[in-house]
């Protein structure tokens, strides 16, 4: 198989966070160890060299310095010198051993769950860490020699009001990071938040004031050097995620882990516990997800580069939506683009799905 991405899924944590719907369960050590055996030898057999690999979770960061080595080890074939490696880390589990361990083993990029340096809405939340372990571990990871850290922050949650999410970026915006990922909360089916909003114990924020942290945080995070390239995300110049662009441009790649998905050359193929699901894509739903998911980005649908991907004109393929959003101001064309506009940018999930 060849494919420009890895991804590889951990999915240990200590704690269910009250929003999350990720795949992921508490830790037994005799299964984690099994775990990694089973993936060590999955690594085994891959060949390709990636540009870029990612470790996500769950929470890698849980495991033992032990396991961590014997997982980076048997990747170092899979590594160019050019190859963006990320893993997730929560704050509460990121030592100097691990971040010295992981920079061994040529780990070159940090994601930290950060999520709020409030410590009031982590415990809405149920995460298990507090506002003073977050700034710990960014500057565990700094002082290791870590120049590419990012931090994810969750905003619209209820009770919170602008000033707090204002409050939140001035404080990320002065640490050592070169990436922010910031993202709405949302009510998941399935989750303990979802149950919450059901039998009425809180109420979602007025959406009006989410987009309104949203449309400040898109004007306010480029002013302090993050340049906004994708719906959620924002970084230092060259620091965009390379692993994610991967994804938004629809690109193979491989998925190893309980509930990791692998795409290659237009087969999707799930792990379902020992169960696979394969799924064949047409070409034409090939092409309606690769512009679902390029609008995302700041540079949106390049007419030429789509026409090269996936044999089809953009502008003619999804011309019934096409239409429509303009009229609306949501997206807009130029001679080689078409891009969602700041509004576009606040509906990016409808638009997107739109062309599905």
């Amino acid at each position: 198989m060849m494919a420009n991405s890895l991804y590889i899924h951990i999915p240990f944590c200590r704690k269910k966070c009250l929003y999350c719907d990720f795949y992921s369960f508490p830790c037994n050590y005799d299964i984690v160890i099994a775990y990694i055996n089973t993936l060590i030898k999955q690594i085994e057999q891959i060949d390709n060299k990636f540009l870029t690999i990612y470790i996500g979770g769950g929470t890698p960061s849980l495991l033992s310095l032990a396991l961590i080595k014997k997982l980076l080890s048997s990747l170092q074939k899979n590594i160019q010198n050019n190859t963006e490696f990320t893993i997730e880390v929560n704050p509460d589990s990121l030592t100097r051993e691990k971040s010295n361990l992981f920079l061994d083993y040529k780990v070159n990029r940090l994601s930290i769950g950060v999520q709020s340096f409030n410590n009031e809405t982590l415990k809405k939340l149920g995460r298990i860490h507090n506002a003073e372990k977050s700034i710990d571990a960014i500057r565990i990871a700094a002082n290791a020699g870590f120049k590419n850290i990012n931090i994810d922050l969750i905003f619209g949650i209820w009770g919170q009001c602008i000033n707090d999410w204002n409050r939140e970026l001035s404080l990320a915006v002065k640490l050592p990071i070169k990436h922010i990922s910031c993202y709405a909360l949302s009510y998941e089916k399935k989750t303990g938040l979802y149950r919450k909003v059901q039998s009425k114990n809180i109420t979602p924020l007025d959406s009006a004031l989410v987009a309104e942290m949203f449309e400040y945080t898109i004007e306010y995070l480029p002013t302090k050097g993050f340049l906004h390239y994708e719906v959620s995300n924002f970084s230092k110049k060259e620091y965009e995620c390379r692993h994610n662009f991967n994804y938004w441009q629809n690109n193979d790649y491989i998925g190893l882990g309980e509930s990791a998905v692998s795409y290659i050359n237009g087969e999707r193929i799930k792990n379902i516990g020992e169960k696979i699901s394969r799924e064949r894509l047409s070409i034409e739903k090939r092409a309606k997800e690769t512009a679902a998911l390029k609008i995302r980005t700041k540079e949106g649908i390049n007419f030429t580069w789509f026409k090269q991907k996936t044999g089809f004109d953009v502008k003619e393929f999804i011309k019934d939506s096409l239409d429509n959003l303009l009229a609306n101001n949501l997206v807009k064309l130029d001679a080689r683009n078409i891009k969602l506009t700041k509004k576009g940018f606040l509906f990016a999930d409808t638009i997107s799905s739109s062309f599905l």
